[in-house]
């Protein structure tokens, strides 16, 4: 399941995308817009920042803005950097030492495919295709 961390990730994205033309946007204009908390969407902004997706610049004139086209952005990237992963089940995270059993387990290929075809799904999903519209749902 998505967090709201991950649904309010991609909501600012896309906020930041058609709002920005290339200039930075106050935190507080974000927040207004989407209906978020400032002290909550600083956190989201934060992780944002560190993962290098947006540019952070404070003071007068401050805001963030995307370092790269809208195009060039997945909802799988910005999702795994909000959410940490997207795998259905725990041993098939990235980093997580691998289960001892999970050669004994008769599902193991079902989950393996479901997590291919959720990072397959959403890495085929752009930030520029979401601002268009231009998702087709069917897999």
């Amino acid at each position: 399941m998505i967090s709201t961390r991950g649904r309010y990730a991609l909501r600012v994205m896309i906020d930041i995308a058609e709002n920005g033309n290339g200039k930075y946007i106050p935190l507080d204009e974000i927040a207004k817009r989407q209906d978020i908390s400032e002290k909550y969407l600083e956190s989201i902004l934060a992780i944002l920042t560190r993962g290098n997706l947006l540019y952070g610049l404070r003071g007068k004139g401050g805001g963030y803005k995307l370092t790269k086209d809208p195009k060039d952005y997945t909802v799988g990237s910005i999702l795994r950097l909000t959410e940490g992963s997207l795998s259905p089940v725990a041993c098939l995270k990235e980093g997580v030492e691998p289960c001892k059993k999970k050669s004994e387990w008769r599902t193991i290929g079902l989950w393996q495919g479901l997590n291919k075809a959720i990072n397959d799904y959403l890495d085929n999903i752009t930030l520029a295709s979401l601002l268009m519209q231009e998702i087709n749902y069917s897999i």
